[in-house]
């Protein structure tokens, strides 16, 4: 999506009595990014993530498979809207992180969890940039197509695999893929395709002219208790699934990290590879810089098309222990948001941030034992 920058020198101001600057007036930048600015979580080095502890399983009713699947997610947020989810409590998060099972035989459970946070897990504010800046019209696509066996199978790229309800996904350990959950389940229901849902690996044309994309079973589906609510009420905050292949693949995956600040990721940028829409039988690959962040949702402007959504967002983290950058899943693209601001509206791409929470929950869900998740 080509999309204008949110700020823009128009001189226009805002009265605000708190503002905290001399004149006592804001500009409209400025309340956009007082609104975005949230708690970011953050896991210092040495540190122990928050424990996720699995309480109790309920067997529930069978799945209708009724949803239609959506390649791209559209939603729409405006003060209230963000007010309203920096004013969650500590126990809305918990039972947003109970969690479906959905398997291969269409049988489905929940498990409710307990979460406690980790030594040093508490969250603390990050100083935010108030810039100007003139507005600007993206014309130029910003997207590469990877084309020639070397560069598909050479990693990163080969860890970006397809997901068969159309949407894209990352490798994440031996078995198992992390996704959008908008590409399993709208809120209400799972979407047609999701019981025999199938992951697809590009692999080299052989001489043949296209690759070929090679197609794996899926054993289980997890998926949140926070994307699983109303369509009223649906929300980007929790648009992830992890899903568990019958047989592990044989490709290198991507670790995952607890989100940083974009001030603390090289270049402050975030790349990702997907299989666009508009792009059939190509792996695509962008990157761009950081536009805002909250505590749940990373805002920038990479050129994306439907079938994107589910792509592994990576950004070079500095690893203590390695002491060097890494290459590190740190959110899942979503789709786009209008943020309405003042009477007036503001376009996103819009990725999940993967907060201590959301990592503790994907980390039980890929290795079944809280405790080995955490000095990850």
């Amino acid at each position: 999506m080509h999309l204008p920058l949110p700020c823009w020198n128009s001189g226009t101001e805002l009265s605000s009595p708190s503002a905290g600057s001399r004149s006592g007036k804001m500009t409209r930048c400025q309340v956009v990014a007082i609104l975005l600015l949230s708690f970011l979580p953050s896991t210092a080095a040495g540190t122990s993530l928050p424990t996720l502890v699995p309480r109790s399983t309920l067997q529930l009713g069978r799945v209708r498979f009724s949803a239609r699947p959506v390649l791209e997610l559209a939603t729409r947020c405006d003060e209230v809207c963000v007010r309203r989810e920096a004013a969650l409590l500590p126990q809305d998060f918990q039972e947003y992180l109970f969690y479906e099972t959905l398997y291969a035989n269409g049988t489905r459970t929940l498990t409710t969890v307990e979460l406690s946070p980790g030594e040093g897990g508490t969250e603390r504010r990050w100083p935010k940039r108030r810039t100007r800046r003139k507005r600007q019209i993206y014309g130029t696509d910003g997207r590469f197509s990877i084309s020639g066996d070397h560069f598909l199978m050479d990693y990163p790229f080969s860890t970006t695999v397809k997901i068969s309800t159309g949407c894209t996904g990352v490798l994440v350990s031996e078995q198992h893929v992390l996704t959008a959950a908008h590409c399993v389940h709208d809120g209400q229901d799972y979407v047609k395709g999701a019981r025999k849902i199938k992951v697809g690996f590009l692999t080299p044309a052989n001489g043949t002219g296209r690759p070929v994309m090679r197609w794996a079973r899926v054993r289980r589906t997890q998926v949140p208790k926070g994307w699983i609510r109303s369509l009223n009420s649906i929300s980007m905050d929790y648009d992830y699934a992890l899903l568990e292949l019958r047989r592990p693949h044989r490709r290198p995956h991507m670790e995952l990290a607890v989100a940083p600040a974009a001030e603390e990721m090289a270049g402050k940028r975030i790349h990702f590879s997907g299989f666009d829409s508009d792009r059939p039988g190509e792996l695509v690959y962008r990157f761009c810089g950081v536009e805002d962040e909250t505590a749940h949702l990373i805002y920038q402007h990479c050129d994306a098309r439907p079938g994107a959504s589910g792509s592994g967002v990576y950004g070079k983290v500095w690893d203590p222990v390695r002491h060097k950058w890494e290459r590190k899943v740190i959110g899942i693209f979503s789709g786009h948001q209008w943020l309405e601001v003042g009477g007036e509206q503001h376009d996103y791409n819009v990725a999940v941030r993967l907060t201590a929470p959301k990592f503790a929950q994907i980390c039980y869900w890929i290795k079944g034992d809280y405790k080995s998740c955490q000095n990850e």
